[in-house]
């Protein structure tokens, strides 16, 4: 095809799908760039190509992307088909696990430009399918439509949101609950091969035209399941076992759609002393205070740690704009500065502090849970329940493996991304460093930004009740299991070949050292294990236990390399050296990172 024959192809597909819109908003838009590329006008034909480069992709991460018209942006026509898709792959599902049994979905949605149209869009064609449908009754947490899943007994779920992505972003989160998957990833997001099963079946959706949808049929669920979900959350806190409660929260939902529900939740579980960030409170699709609605991103805090230092808080608890991440930061001892933890350090502080609930609970007679046992808690204690398997990424830090194997508790390593943490059999707890925390696993089979926050806050009020701090509580564990400091590099690329090349030069020249010991392990995840189906990772643990993780980032243009180095630590009065030999440490190995991608 010649050059002038591709863009009249690009004209017409243009055409034809602004002819089939049903978004008169999205129809206009790709009008006008089609006028403006036969005027000549050299953004306009790249935007129209972009729109029109192949189809938008579903994965295990469902579908993500800008906002706009054509086939590789999120609308109104991607989402009919994928409404389409998934509701054949669940009638197939569950006609095959139980026969004569009608699917039940339900769809959930956040505050983002098209999420609430987005979803009703969803719940119509779900209905039409012949499928009984529930739609969440407004704007909510993603860990509540995960909850949804489990507690109505649905087979599927579907979350329009894409969390912490930049404003002009929407996406399509998908769940599997009931007879369309195995117990253990009831209410958790989907995993191969149910993606790929998945998105054949919107491959093989007809016309627009021909996927029905039906006026009316599906059940608005009415604020009971908020309810619900609010008092089973503050009801993980434990005034038997942590009756502490003076604690001065700092609040901010990132202009999401968690902050009413996270307050309440705080309230109801006795921490009353809550002070939302105010230009952060409400939702807002603009996302207007931040440059990066991701608690992450260097700044995104910056409002609430000024509201933390002007109201004299204990704590600054933030949620990404869908909560189902949770950020902590707190003043350090050590420097007076208000500072950010670690999704290490706060996967590590609430894994201990799970442990300490389950022992607690074991001493008092109540028969939560014994190390191994998959028994939840009988009393109504609120004691963390599941079984008693502690979980984190393979990316994660090595401490929580140190935590459960001291206190008796089995310990998994999983992929990168929750969706593997929360199918964990037994899971009693599991993170993953990118600030997920599942701590309440029968109810929310996901991360959870605000059960988290609830029990951050209850091992929080612990601290301060008996004159520490969180860093303190953090302290106490280096003691005891070494000094775990970690570190990332992320080196984005504007070509993804590049990325290939760079995982290449390191199969080819394997490093021999990082940071000044040598490499005694090495494994190639992409070769996959007993434990770990393949992933495209290299992994490298030194002679002092150093360790490197280089791969490839599912999500985004970049690669990952995440560090870690252990120090011994003999007293609290070494901590202080032991800080800094950390930190030269990953300095020396970050050196060596760089030197090995040829960088």
């Amino acid at each position: 095809m010649t050059s002038s024959e591709a863009d009249q192809q690009l004209l017409n597909d243009a055409r034809a799908w602004a002819a089939q819109d049903p978004d008169p908003r999205t129809a206009a838009t790709l009008t006008e760039l089609v006028k403006l590329t036969e005027a000549g006008t050299p953004a306009a034909r790249q935007d129209l190509e972009d729109s029109f480069r192949g189809t938008l992709q579903f994965g295990t991460a469902g579908l993500r992307a800008a906002l706009g018209p054509g086939p590789n942006r999120m609308n109104r026509v991607v989402v009919r088909r994928a409404a389409a898709g998934f509701a054949q792959f669940l009638l197939r599902a569950v006609a095959e696990a139980s026969p004569g049994t009608r699917p039940r979905a339900v769809v959930g949605y956040d505050a983002r430009y098209n999420s609430d149209i987005f979803a009703a869009e969803t719940a119509a064609v779900f209905t039409a399918a012949g499928i009984e449908t529930f739609l969440m009754p407004a704007a909510l947490p993603t860990p509540l439509l995960a909850y949804a899943v489990r507690t109505l007994d649905c087979d599927g779920g579907v979350m329009v949101t894409a969390s912490h992505n930049p404003p002009q972003d929407n996406g399509y989160k998908v769940y599997l609950g009931r007879h369309a998957v195995e117990e253990s990833g009831r209410g958790a997001q989907i995993v191969a091969p149910d993606d790929a099963r998945i998105a054949a079946e919107i491959s093989s959706v007809g016309d627009l035209a021909s996927i029905p949808l039906a006026p009316d049929g599906w059940t608005v669920l009415d604020a009971g399941i908020v309810q619900d979900y609010q008092a089973a959350t503050a009801g993980l806190a434990d005034r038997g076992l942590f009756p502490a409660r003076d604690l001065k929260i700092v609040l901010t939902p990132l202009h999401g759609v968690g902050g009413t529900t996270a307050v309440s939740v705080l309230e109801a579980a006795g921490f009353t002393d809550v002070t939302l960030v105010s230009e952060q409170a409400e939702p807002d699709p603009d996302f207007p205070t931040v440059s990066f609605p991701n608690p992450e991103e260097p700044g995104a805090l910056d409002l609430a740690l000024g509201t933390a230092m002007q109201v004299a808080a204990d704590i600054v608890l933030a949620n990404d704009p869908d909560a189902d991440r949770a950020a902590v930061a707190a003043k350090d001892p050590d420097t007076g500065a208000w500072r950010m933890l670690r999704g290490d350090e706060v996967g590590a502080l609430l894994g201990a502090h799970v442990v300490a609930r389950l022992a607690a609970s074991r001493l008092a007679g109540s028969g939560t849970d014994a190390p191994g046992s998959d028994a939840p808690g009988a009393d109504g204690s609120g004691a963390a329940s599941g079984g008693g398997v502690f979980a984190n990424s393979v990316v994660s830090s090595r401490l929580l493996s140190r935590i459960a194997a001291a206190a008796g508790y089995a310990h998994v390593e999983t992929l990168t991304g929750f969706k593997w943490i929360s199918r964990v059999p037994g899971l009693a707890y599991g993170y993953e460093e990118a600030l997920g925390y599942c701590v309440a696993p029968d109810l929310v089979r996901d991360k959870d930004g605000l059960s988290a926050a609830v029990l951050i806050a209850e091992l929080a009020a612990a601290a301060k009740a008996e004159g520490k701090t969180i860093f303190d509580t953090l302290d106490e564990l280096y003691l005891v299991h070494g000094l775990h400091a970690s570190d990332q590099l992320n080196i984005r690329v504007g070509d993804l070949g590049l990325l290939d090349a760079m995982m290449n030069r390191l199969r080819v020249n394997p490093p021999e050292s990082f940071g000044g010991s040598a490499v005694e392990s090495f494994v190639d995840l992409a070769e996959g294990s007993e434990h770990l189906p393949p992933t495209d990772g290299l992994l490298y643990v030194t002679r002092d236990l150093s360790r490197v993780i280089i791969r490839p980032s599912g999500t985004e243009p970049k690669l990952k390399c995440y560090l870690e180095v252990i120090q011994s630590v003999g007293s609290a009065a070494e901590l202080p050296e032991a800080r800094l030999a950390a930190r030269a440490a990953l300095d020396r190995v970050l050196t060596d990172v760089r030197e090995a991608l040829g960088l």
